[in-house]
């Protein structure tokens, strides 16, 4: 991760608030690709794998989110 550095006062650089912010932005990219792949894993199983996981088809979005969404 990058270094953040301070002036005096203990405020951040612009420098240091954009690498910040870049590297937030990739982490959430990063992030919601490996979602999106879980889901079309999931979606392309059938309704019997589906129900043998206690998943429906209409929950996938729901059980791959589940951390992050409280339904």
């Amino acid at each position: 991760m990058a270094f953040i550095t301070t002036n005096a006062r203990g405020e951040q650089s612009i420098l240091s608030k954009l690498v910040h912010g870049f590297a937030e932005g990739f982490m959430h990219f990063m992030e919601r690709q490996s979602r999106q792949e879980e889901v079309a894993r999931l979606e392309a199983k059938t309704d019997a794998e589906l129900a043998a996981m206690g998943i429906t088809r209409e929950g996938i979005v729901r059980h791959v989110f589940r951390d992050r969404f409280y339904c």
